[in-house]
């Protein structure tokens, strides 16, 4: 009779010391990627990362887009600003934002794709 349950560890301990080694120096370009990911494990921050990928915007556009008040919508911007995720201009008496880097945007639209395909 099986209990469901599923060992998920092997039962004897033996490793590839071939894939091991080479992993081990690869692996190390992941560095600082969890700070990424961090910012982005807010739904209100994807939600302003996927807005900017499509055009730069004003802190108030922000703000309405989130259905939130201008403080909340800048402090996140801030936020994304201080880990280098977007840029800010000033034009007259209106912040703008967009991206820093187009990749970021990518990435937003390729986890859409990976979340339509999983259903």
């Amino acid at each position: 009779m099986s209990t469901g349950k599923v060992n998920d560890c092997c039962e004897e301990f033996c490793f590839d010391r071939e894939k091991v080694t080479r992993l081990r120096g690869e692996v190390e370009v992941t560095d600082g990627m969890s700070r990424l990911f961090k910012a982005l494990a807010d739904d209100t921050r994807v939600k302003i990362v996927y807005a900017l990928s499509r055009e730069e915007l004003c802190v108030c556009d922000v703000a309405c887009i989130l259905d939130a008040n201008v403080a909340t919508a800048s402090h996140h911007l801030r936020l994304l600003w201080n880990m280098g995720l977007v840029r800010q201009r000033k034009e007259g008496k209106f912040v703008y934002y967009s991206l820093g880097d187009k990749n970021l945007g990518a990435l937003i639209d390729n986890a859409l794709k990976y979340l339509k395909e999983e259903g």
